[in-house]
């Protein structure tokens, strides 16, 4: 089944749709709603906060069918292409019979107002979905975890998680994962996706050279990953956004892959993969990738796309630079690598040059001795955006500090190494007297701002605090050894 170029194609609810002449910038939640009359996804922030709009998209992964929750109010529409989507209409039954996932809602008074409900009820069914061939069942923290971009206003969360749990013990009813496959193995397209409509273009390449040609030609073109930052451009600053370069087709970049010591993560990679691929090397990051967002935020957004939009205050910055992360930049025919610092000239400023983009970020694994921590402070644990993030990588031989790496998001106008207190380190016994000189350096190293996440003095306060955190945990004389990640509970971690 070939597609025309011009066309979207893509499964709804296991039923084939073509869909023409929309705008590229339409959200798939505005498409659901209007067009297709399928009201029972709800919109609610409107800026992929709330999952009201939850919905799972299906693609294939090495003839495998990949499911994950998204926000549908900030996807577009073109994103669809050659997916599967499904929305809550899909676990009705032949009989009106409720599938398992809405009748524990039902038994265990999981829903009251009932806003939320179908957001809610997509996450648990993806999850269902995920162990419904396994003799094993999530505990309530991987519940937790999974509904952290669903919130509820009404009934709390204790019920919505029993309901988490007695989704197993109903009648089973798994989603039949083949007829999807066999329908999405027939697409097929011939040339690559290329949308023209009045209000904006997009265009979908499939190499790196067609991507790199594009970009060449239309440097001031918005570059499309995941949109969890360019859908709020449309649905919040209702700005316009006429000419559109999609990644999401590029299979290059969606690769991951270990060479000479170094993990390169492709731009095109999402966050759960990639923060996934860096935890098996880095389990200190463990905490940060629960913390980053919600699911369905770090299931649409990627790496590549986090790094370009270079906000001071993304989660993904400090922990990079700290390991020395380094990210290559690819143009037509030419390619270049930069420290990530070096990445960075301003307030949302970047040293790119014209027709160029991220092509991946490049992350040297551990070496011995290396004491490597991340720490997060928000008013929230879940889903919430940092008041103040640092990244602690020291390296020790016999007690002696060897290299010295930190960096903080939130301090600055970017995220910043503090160069003074790196300074400090360097050379010395890694003992109170090196950390006392450490603190002052860092109380230097940074002119914060005062906002609506935190006061200048808070942050400056906490980050020489979150030092001396460190300096507990990986001390020498430390009985809980150098893998310990934590030794605070949720709420103490929190601002």
């Amino acid at each position: 089944m070939t597609i025309d170029k011009h066309s979207i194609w893509f499964l709804l609810n296991g039923e084939p749709v073509v869909v023409e002449n929309q705008s590229p910038t339409r959200s798939v939640l505005s498409f659901l709603r209007q067009e297709k009359g399928l009201i029972g996804t709800k919109e609610g922030c409107a800026e992929g906060d709330c999952g009201a709009c939850t919905v799972v998209i299906g693609e294939l992964v090495k003839g495998e069918l990949q499911t994950r929750t998204v926000n549908a109010c900030i996807l577009f529409l073109p994103t669809l292409d050659g997916k599967a989507l499904f929305t809550v209409e899909y676990l009705r039954r032949m009989n009106n019979e409720l599938h398992p996932v809405q009748q524990a809602m039902v038994d265990c008074h999981g829903s009251q107002c009932g806003f939320c409900t179908p957001g809610i009820v997509m996450s648990l069914w993806d999850k269902y979905n995920e162990y419904s061939d396994s003799d094993t069942r999530p505990d309530r923290q991987e519940l937790a975890d999974h509904l952290s971009g669903n919130l509820c206003r009404c009934t709390g969360y204790k019920p919505i998680l029993e309901a988490g749990w007695k989704m197993f013990e109903l009648p089973a009813s798994p989603l039949s994962r083949q007829p999807i496959i066999d329908a999405l193995s027939q697409y097929c397209r011939d040339s690559s996706l290329q949308l023209q409509h009045p209000d904006a273009s997009f265009d979908a390449p499939r190499t790196i050279e067609e991507l790199t040609t594009l970009r060449a030609a239309r440097p001031k073109a918005t570059v499309l990953a995941g949109g969890t930052d360019v859908g709020l451009w449309v649905n919040k600053l209702a700005r316009p956004v006429t000419d559109i370069i999609y990644l999401g087709n590029v299979a290059e970049l969606k690769s991951v892959r270990t060479e000479q010591n170094r993990l390169h993560i492709g731009a095109g990679v999402s966050l759960s993969d990639a923060y996934a691929r860096a935890v098996e090397h880095y389990p200190q990051l463990l905490e940060m990738e629960k913390r980053f967002a919600s699911v369905p935020v770090r299931n649409s957004g990627t790496l590549g796309g986090n790094v370009a939009n270079g906000s001071p205050i993304g989660d993904s910055m400090p922990w990079l630079m700290a390991l020395g992360a380094e990210v290559q930049l690819l143009g037509k025919g030419t390619q270049r690598t930069l420290a990530l610092e070096e990445l960075y000239t301003g307030y949302m400023q970047n040293s790119m040059q014209d027709g160029e983009i991220i092509g991946s970020v490049i992350i040297p694994l551990p070496v011995e001795g290396q004491q490597f921590r991340t720490y997060k402070l928000s008013k929230r644990f879940d889903s919430d955006i940092s008041a103040v993030c640092a990244a602690f990588n020291l390296v020790l031989s016999d007690g002696i500090i060897t290299s010295a790496r930190i960096a903080f998001g939130g301090m600055a106008a970017t995220s910043q190494r503090a160069a003074a207190c790196e300074a400090s380190l360097n050379g010395k016994a890694w003992n109170e007297e090196t950390l006392s000189a450490a603190r002052q350096a860092l109380a230097g190293d940074y002119t914060p701002m005062s906002d609506m996440r935190a006061s200048a003095a808070y942050r400056q306060r906490t980050c020489v605090n979150l030092l001396q955190r460190y300096f507990l945990e990986t001390r020498l004389e430390n009985p809980l050894g150098e893998h310990q990640t934590s030794v605070f509970a949720r709420s103490e971690v929190t601002a």
